[in-house]
């Protein structure tokens, strides 16, 4: 058996998808009503806030929050002493969609048509911005009932985040405006670092874990600890953004394809196509969106079969997800071994095994 299959197995247990779950819809539905309330019942309804109220209504996967409240828990403090935080994460998640939605020409979020496919990108632009400013307001009224050095942290610790995030944003779309090719999956874990991990897994796990108590050092292995769960996460999505049921994912099957999205898979297929075959890969990855027929999209997907890329993205997602029950053993040493911990540590097979 090896390391990989190994670790994972020692991570995982027959009852943990159905906890995961369990939780994750539980705190989905509780996030959501908060995010709902936080909204002004106010003029413009119909051009600004019944915008904003559309991706906080819709039931995402509420890996953020939960992941905040059980880190949180598992040092010590309460879900009174994070849950304004959970929230305040997730609203920024949701405005992060929308900005996305607008970027990519997305058409479907979460089973439903993206904000700018129904609004246009004017208005949603703007719904957007309104979210962010909501984020900001819902974390920094919390702010003023912690301690003030507590309180510091928390927003330097929020500012920090959403800086890594626009960074990784801004080079992932860079690649793409400017045909970036040469690239190596080192590229792509750097990417995914600061655009996907800070604010999906990096940040909620360091913010819940300051707020429950931890230790300094418990607080800097979060960076590690989440750097490989939020890896796991995102090359399990674009995998599944190829291969997955598109009633189930939520969002169109083969869209980070016509994105031309530097995904492991996009990159592996770069660094191992030869002959004519390269040249149908670079005849894809020369024209913009509106360009890219349904012949290109069908004619890279052979080429990620027939050169094994998705079959390399998966064996990858599997080691990144070894080293993180490793990193996890680290990050939270010292700490009991309850319910919410064991919720943290299920996470790494979840990741792997999720279907949405």
């Amino acid at each position: 058996m090896t390391l990989t299959s190994r670790a994972l197995r020692d991570a995982s247990d027959p009852k943990d998808a159905a906890r995961v779950d369990q939780v994750l819809s539980g705190v989905g539905r509780k996030i959501r009503r908060a995010m709902l309330d936080a909204i002004p019942d106010a003029e413009p309804h119909k051009w600004l806030y019944e915008l904003v109220r559309a991706y906080p209504g819709r039931p995402g996967k509420a890996i953020r929050p939960s992941l905040c409240l059980a880190t949180c828990r598992a040092f010590g403090g309460s879900d009174d002493d994070a849950f304004p935080v959970a929230v305040a994460i997730e609203m920024l998640h949701n405005a992060f969609l929308v900005h996305d939605d607008i970027a990519d020409g997305s058409e479907r979020r979460r089973g439903r048509p993206t904000l700018p496919a129904h609004y246009g990108q004017a208005l949603s632009l703007n719904a957007g911005d309104a979210m962010v400013v909501l984020a900001n307001q819902i974390l920094r009224h919390h702010a003023r009932s912690l301690d003030p050095g507590l309180a510091d942290q928390v927003l330097e610790e929020f500012d920090m985040m959403a800086f890594r995030t626009l960074e990784g944003q801004a080079t992932e779309l860079g690649w793409r405006r400017d045909r970036v090719t040469d690239l190596s999956p080192e590229d792509y874990l750097d990417l995914i670092l600061h655009k996907t991990c800070w604010y999906t897994t990096i940040h909620p796990l360091r913010v819940g874990a300051m707020l429950g108590g931890a230790e300094p050092a418990n607080v800097h292995a979060m960076v590690r600890f989440g750097f490989y769960l939020g890896a796991a996460f995102q090359i399990r999505d674009d995998l599944l953004n190829l291969t997955g049921d598109e009633e189930v994912y939520g969002k169109e099957i083969n869209g980070d394809l016509y994105e031309a999205k530097r995904s492991l898979a996009l990159i592996h297929l770069g660094t191992e196509v030869r002959g004519e075959d390269a040249v149908v890969l670079s005849d894809y990855l020369s024209v913009d969106r509106p360009e890219r027929t349904v012949a290109m999209i069908e004619s890279v997907r052979v080429l990620f079969d027939k050169y094994g890329s998705i079959e390399f993205a998966r064996e990858y997602a599997e080691g990144i997800a070894a080293a993180a029950v490793t990193a996890y053993e680290e990050a939270f040493a010292g700490c009991a071994e309850g319910e919410d911990a064991q919720f943290v540590r299920a996470l790494i097979p979840y990741m792997l095994g999720r279907a949405a």
